[in-house]
């Protein structure tokens, strides 16, 4: 799969599958939460800083939880575009409660694991 000629419906579950455990969607849920309001406060704060806090709040969540939660490679290093468009479909999904429609499609079962027979490898 390439960045510049997949579509993200193929992509979607495989980056689905890399956050197979609920605490690593957690860590991006807080990640993202918290890249959220740097870029809302930005212009009310006006603080310099928090340009360089947007990006290492959202991938320093994110790839703790790859690390210690999910034991594998984010797929930010392969797919950037698709992953940085996948964390904000994801947090949105769960803020909106649809995110247990898409982890059952993607083969994403409740204990983390991933039904072999729907497992995506890009």
């Amino acid at each position: 799969m390439d960045d510049k000629t997949a579509a993200f419906r193929d992509f979607w579950p495989y980056y689905l599958q890399e956050h197979a455990h609920a605490g690593t969607r957690a860590m991006h849920y807080a990640g993202t939460s918290l890249v959220v309001l740097l870029i809302a406060a930005l212009p009310v704060a006006g603080s310099w800083w928090m340009i360089p806090a947007v990006p290492l709040a959202g991938y320093g969540f994110a790839w703790i939880g790859h690390s210690l939660i999910e034991h594998n490679r984010p797929a930010t290093f392969r797919y950037p575009f698709w992953s940085l468009r996948a964390d904000f479909v994801m947090w949105f999904r769960f803020l909106t409660g649809r995110m247990a429609r898409d982890l059952k499609r993607a083969g994403v079962r409740p204990d983390g694991s991933v039904d072999p027979a729907l497992r995506r490898e890009l």
